[in-house]
């Protein structure tokens, strides 16, 4: 098992964040651009262990060199199953660099937008915060 698979089951906010590169990009299923950096990324994943339910990895998928990594999980939001995946590519560091999401169905990539949304405020002070200090 891969240790950011370990830290998430584990829902050790600590850990996720130590693997995280420092100039990490975020992009997420239901936000058009980007997000640059460790502070807005780790912000954004402590919101999705908020709003998300239920949350399973149910396969784990890596290329033979170790770069990449797909986990294939599903969850609840909004009352809505979500099927999704977390693409990670990892630097020379073992840190994450590149971290991609995507999610199934529209209906429940809808409610997870939603639930995001709400939590935004929130996000971009903790990602300031973070960023500060």
């Amino acid at each position: 098992m891969h240790p950011f698979r370990a830290a998430v089951e584990a829902r050790d906010i600590a850990a996720i964040e130590a693997l995280l590169a420092d100039d990490v990009v975020f992009t997420s299923p239901v936000a058009f651009k980007p997000y640059p950096g460790k502070a807005i990324t780790a912000a954004i994943l402590r919101a999705v262990m908020r709003v998300f339910e239920d949350f399973a990895y149910e396969r784990e998928i890596a290329d033979p060199g170790g770069r990449d990594h797909a986990l294939v999980f599903t969850a609840t939001v909004g009352g809505r199953t979500i099927q999704g995946c977390d693409f990670l590519h990892f630097d020379e560091d073992g840190r994450i660099d590149d971290f991609t999401v995507m999610v199934r169905p529209l209906s429940a990539a809808q409610a997870l937008a939603e639930a995001m949304g709400a939590q935004f405020e929130r996000i971009a002070r903790e990602a300031e915060a973070a960023a500060q200090g």
